[in-house]
């Protein structure tokens, strides 16, 4: 982990830099900047190096598992009540019920027991998510996701049987492709299949995602630091 005084000074100053970064790429393909949502992911920190960015007025945040983020989010959302927390990570649907109660968006959704899992807990909530599907663009089998083949039945299940409204799509590329041809497959697939949003980018490529159409990027170590237990 990086020292605490070095995130303290330098994760706002990071922030700013990202955000200056996606204005110039949505800008240089005449896109309004207001567009793209910036989600600082801050899985592996804790609160005081999560602070602040929070004290900087940023919102929007993503954790990668559902435990770490009961550990630290609830002493930090009553703080600061117009903060929305993305899961951006695999979910299992036995955590459902606690990722529910938690975060406002999920954008890991890819397969029927998962789609059940949330659409039975926000019923029992009355709590309404905002839902992403995750599309498995290079078909890795180590990787989570739904086949784009598999995309129009999965995304049927989930708005006509289950009745979820899925708001778009997420991707993560193959590290050992051009994840622009991913961006842009993506892209597609959601103008396919009547998605708005699209998830795509990281802190190597959020710059590239964004002139693709990306309308939230998710920035984790460009604005926290390196993780030293990624």
């Amino acid at each position: 982990m990086i020292p605490e005084a070095e995130t303290a000074g330098g994760s706002a100053q990071r922030l700013a830099e990202a955000k200056a970064k996606i204005a110039a790429a949505a800008q240089a393909v005449g896109r309004d900047p207001a567009e793209v949502r910036l989600i600082a992911v801050s899985k592996t920190f804790d609160a005081p190096e999560i602070l602040p960015v929070l004290q900087a007025g940023h919102r929007q945040f993503g954790e990668n598992r559902v435990q770490e983020a009961k550990g630290k989010w609830p002493g930090l959302k009553p703080q600061f009540p117009d903060l929305k927390l993305h899961l951006v990570g695999p979910l299992q649907s036995n955590k459902a019920k606690d990722a529910v109660e938690l975060f406002d968006a999920i954008h890991s959704i890819d397969r029927p027991k998962i789609a059940r899992a949330i659409a039975e807990e926000m019923k029992k909530q009355g709590k309404r998510l905002e839902l992403l599907v995750q599309v498995n663009t290079g078909e890795e089998p180590q990787k989570a996701g739904v086949i784009p083949a598999e995309l129009p039945a999965f995304l049927a299940l989930c708005r006509n049987e289950l009745g979820l409204e899925v708001a778009g799509l997420m991707c993560i590329p193959p590290v050992e492709e051009e994840p622009a041809l991913h961006f842009a497959f993506l892209d597609k697939l959601a103008a396919e299949n009547g998605c708005s949003r699209l998830s795509m980018g990281m802190s190597d490529d959020y710059e590239t995602a964004v002139q693709f159409g990306a309308t939230y990027v998710r920035v984790g170590s460009a604005i926290f630091g390196s993780r030293s237990n990624p």
